[in-house]
Order: C-alpha cells, then structure tokens, then sequence
C-alpha cells in the first residue's frame, strides 16, 4: 500500500533566515523532485509576498508556512508585552501563508522554543492556561484568513510545555477551536513517544503535515528511526498531506547552536535533500 502524499524539504536545510536570496534554492529543490518547499519565517520583513509567489510558480512548487518561535514570541511568559509580539508575528505570518496560498502557519507557537525548565504544577497550569487563552485567540485571527494553525510537540530539551502527542491533544481540546491543528515531527518523536504508530493515529484527522529526518537529525534512512511504524499510523488515519524533511546546516552558526547540530551530518545538504526524498518515495510506495 502506498501512502498518498507530497514531499517537501525545509530550506533551513541549507541556509537561514529566509529571504530573497533563498529563492535561489527553489529551482534545485523542484529538480531534486519536491513538490513543496517550507518557508521558516524568522523575520517576516524579509519576506516579499509577491516575489516569493512569482518564485514559486516558475518552479512549480507549493509552499508551506513555519514559524520560528524565539525567546521574544512566548504566550506563556507573565509578560503581556511577549504576547503581544506573538499576536503580531503570527499576524504577519498569516499574511505570509495567505498571499502564496498555504493552508496553514505550523510551529510550536504555544511557548518560546528553549524554554525548558522544572516548574512547579501551579506554575505549570499558570503557563497552560496562558496558552490556552492566547491560542484560541490566533485560532480566530487564522479563521478571518481562512487558515489553520498546525501546533508541533517537542522534544523535553526544547519545551517543558507539550512534549508528546497527547498532551497537544489535550491542549487542542482545552482550545476548543477547529482552526487549532497537529503537525508532529519524528525527530521529536523518536525522543518522547513510547509508541508513534499509537502517537499518529491520536493525531488522527487533525494531523495536517508531517516532519521528518532521522534520529540524529540526518538523512532519512540512515539511522534508527521506526519508519514502518510511521507508515502504518499514516495510513490507519488516511493522510494525505505532506511528508516533510526537516532538518539544519551546521554553516549557520546561530540555527545550528539553537539545535545543537555542532558538525556537519552529511558531507553535502543537497545530497541530503536528494538521497533522504529517494529513500521517501521508496518508503511511501511511490
């Protein structure tokens, strides 16, 4: 059985942070065989909406959104002002997605990425909450942009908050609104979940993009992530969206030091990107 999906590779593979001179990566990634391209928006002014479409079209590539959640974008932090640059990013990123026709903006935009730490339970449900409430609030700016949000667990190293696939769920029903959706990535994965084939299919229809590289954050295929066990949940839950190889190049110190990559893990990103999309398409049955 094959899976029904698109392929799509990250250009925080190669290079970071997006900007028109990362357009130039676009017709190497249609080459290589991709169908859509994610976009990292770490700086949202460096984005022209308008050229990045014309980009997209001439290569015949789709585009996904995914935000960059730095100590500054934190809708749990007791600071309002943090939230407030939440809201406002979130608000430029949607504007992003919605002019070159993405569905959604992803990301784990509940918390500031790093803020990984031993808190209290009271503090803890404080933090929740926080998220809760500032959430639902981006779910009906989304909903006037006709998007989703597609929320991301990570690992324990990277967020205290929303680790496994379960606690996302429990805050996507504590959310309470049909914009808030799943996006999982199986480097996280490998970390925190027991069980991934179990872990996808509680994702279910909500899951609407897939991450993936391997356990070390390398090309796919060649370490000792449980790919058969991807395919069966994907399949149990009819997914149909993008299968996504997401990973970093040690050549952008600041990126690299945010993922403690301190090496490089190929000898080439673009033999990366092909030989990990040759082993995808083997994987899915293309």
């Amino acid at each position: 059985m094959s899976l029904d999906v698109k392929f799509g590779v990250s250009t925080w593979l190669w290079t970071s942070p997006f900007s028109s001179d990362t357009l130039r990566l676009f017709p190497k990634i249609k080459e290589f065989g991709f169908d859509v391209v994610e976009i990292p928006v770490e700086d949202p002014g460096l984005i022209d909406i308008k050229e990045v479409k014309q980009v997209l079209n001439d290569n015949g590539l789709e585009a996904v959104i995914c935000g960059a959640f730095g100590t500054s974008r934190d809708f749990t932090h007791e600071d309002t002002s943090f939230h407030q640059t939440s809201f406002d990013y979130l608000d430029q990123c949607f504007e992003i997605a919605a002019g070159l026709d993405a569905k959604f903006v992803a990301g784990p935009m509940y918390s500031a990425v790093g803020k990984a730490r031993l808190v209290s339970p009271e503090q803890k449900k404080i933090e929740w909450n926080r998220a809760v409430t500032n959430l639902r609030t981006v779910c009906q700016t989304a909903r006037k942009f006709g998007l989703d949000i597609a929320l991301e667990t990570l690992n324990r190293f990277e967020t205290d908050l929303i680790n496994t696939c379960e606690e996302l769920m429990k805050l996507i029903a504590d959310i309470n609104e049909p914009e808030a959706k799943v996006i999982l990535d199986g480097f996280h994965m490998n970390i925190e979940e027991t069980n991934p084939e179990r872990a996808i299919k509680l994702a279910g229809e909500k899951l609407i993009h897939f991450q993936v590289s391997e356990n070390y954050r390398g090309t796919p295929g060649t370490g000792t992530t449980p790919w058969e066990a991807y395919k069966r949940g994907l399949e149990a839950i009819n997914y149909s969206g993008v299968v996504s190889i997401e990973s970093f190049t040690p050549e952008i110190k600041e990126l690299a030091g945010a993922v403690c990559i301190w090496k490089p893990l190929v000898p080439s990103q673009d033999e990366f990107a092909k030989e990990g999309l040759e082993f995808l398409k083997k994987w899915a049955g293309k």
